[in-house]
């Protein structure tokens, strides 16, 4: 199943308690339709003392966020936006943003 954002992209979350907030896409699970991003969506999980963490305690770290709730940003325009998918002649296909109509870039 495609989803309309991949790992590395920028994304902006348009609902919820982070409405606004911008990060990078860290992990995508195609699956749950959903996407782990960057400083968003943080969760409190009490954690055991082991080898990792010695201390234990409450950490917190970021958790999925479900697909619809993030847009795409262009990176020529710096606005959100969603995409479209262009065919290309040898049958592949490219992701283009709907308002500039430039190509977006894979990421790396």
């Amino acid at each position: 199943m495609k989803l309309h954002i991949r790992s590395g992209d920028t994304v902006e979350v348009i609902s919820g308690v982070d409405a606004g907030k911008r990060g990078r896409v860290l992990k995508v699970f195609p699956q749950k339709r959903r996407a782990l991003v960057e400083g968003v969506n943080f969760i409190k999980r009490h954690t055991k003392p082991s080898t990792n963490n010695q201390q234990g305690g409450i950490i917190e770290k970021e958790a999925p966020v479900h697909a619809a709730k993030l847009m795409l940003v262009d990176p020529q325009t710096e606005e959100r936006t969603r995409i479209r998918r262009k065919r290309l002649d040898d049958g592949s296909s490219i992701r283009v943003a709907t308002k500039s109509g430039e190509q977006i870039s894979e990421p790396s």
